[in-house]
């Protein structure tokens, strides 16, 4: 465990485990580190995995105002704690987030699960400005509001299914976290695939004939633009993919000359 420092003074609390080649894990959502937990047991063998609580979550602290750019910092700070240089994975939008930063920091290769990009005519778009209507809902005392209207107006999964979501343990820390997704919003933006290809290694994951339609065209489109990309099918694993069965092929990247 450790502090990282962030550019404007922010304290960006960490976890260090492990053995081997430096890999800093993303949390997916709403999320503390923790939910990173049952990966990092699977890839500490082989890998020197760094956890940490993004701002406003967790154990981190929290400077305002609150820009785009302190994400990125953030992370910085994490990389230079793991001696300068290091791989990064991020889940669903974190992985959105991993490659925007690829070409910002010394990052020497980015993995990601099922990034949500959005193409036209894959699904409909949605507002650039979600992230403020889930701070309205925060700031009226609603932050349970906030959540239910990113899961079913951005991600898009059915209200029902939401609904069983409510008052479980993963809900609640969904809720407490709530003003990192308004911050996570502010990088991810309208989910639009990047236009500036990166130079660094990176491989797409996914679950094949299980990952949403909208999600695979996003994926195909990113595909096209990365110069340096490579594909890996992990057929019939949903989003919340299994970490025993994700981990040997992150194990794989990481560790490759």
């Amino acid at each position: 465990m450790g502090t990282a420092i962030s550019r404007d003074g922010t304290k960006i609390d960490f976890d260090r485990v492990g053995s081997g080649p430096p890999v800093v894990l993303l949390s997916a959502g709403p999320n503390d580190r923790s939910v990173s937990q049952p990966l990092v047991e699977v890839l500490k063998p082989f890998l020197t995995v760094y956890t940490y609580d993004h701002r406003a979550r967790g154990r981190s602290g929290d400077t305002l105002p609150h820009t785009p750019e302190r994400e990125f910092e953030d992370l910085a700070a994490v990389i230079a704690e793991a001696g300068g240089v290091a791989g990064v994975f991020g889940s669903s939008g974190s992985g959105n987030i991993a490659l925007d930063a690829a070409d910002l920091m010394p990052i020497s290769r980015v993995a990601m699960w099922e990034p949500p990009y959005i193409v036209e005519g894959a699904r409909s778009p949605v507002p650039p400005e979600w992230g403020q209507t889930v701070q309205e809902a925060i700031d009226a005392g609603r932050p349970e509001d906030g959540i239910a209207y990113w899961l079913t107006d951005i991600i898009e999964i059915p209200a029902d299914y939401v609904a069983q979501m409510k008052g479980t343990p993963f809900w609640d820390g969904m809720v407490a976290h709530a003003q990192g997704l308004v911050y996570d919003a502010s990088v991810l933006w309208d989910f639009s695939v990047p236009a500036a290809p990166t130079e660094v290694p990176v491989l797409v994951i996914d679950g094949g004939q299980a990952t949403l339609p909208w999600i695979r065209a996003g994926i195909d489109a990113l595909l096209k633009n990365l110069p340096i990309g490579r594909h890996e099918v992990l057929e019939g694993q949903p989003h919340d993919v299994s970490p025993d069965v994700l981990a040997p092929v992150l194990i794989k990247f990481f560790t490759e000359e």
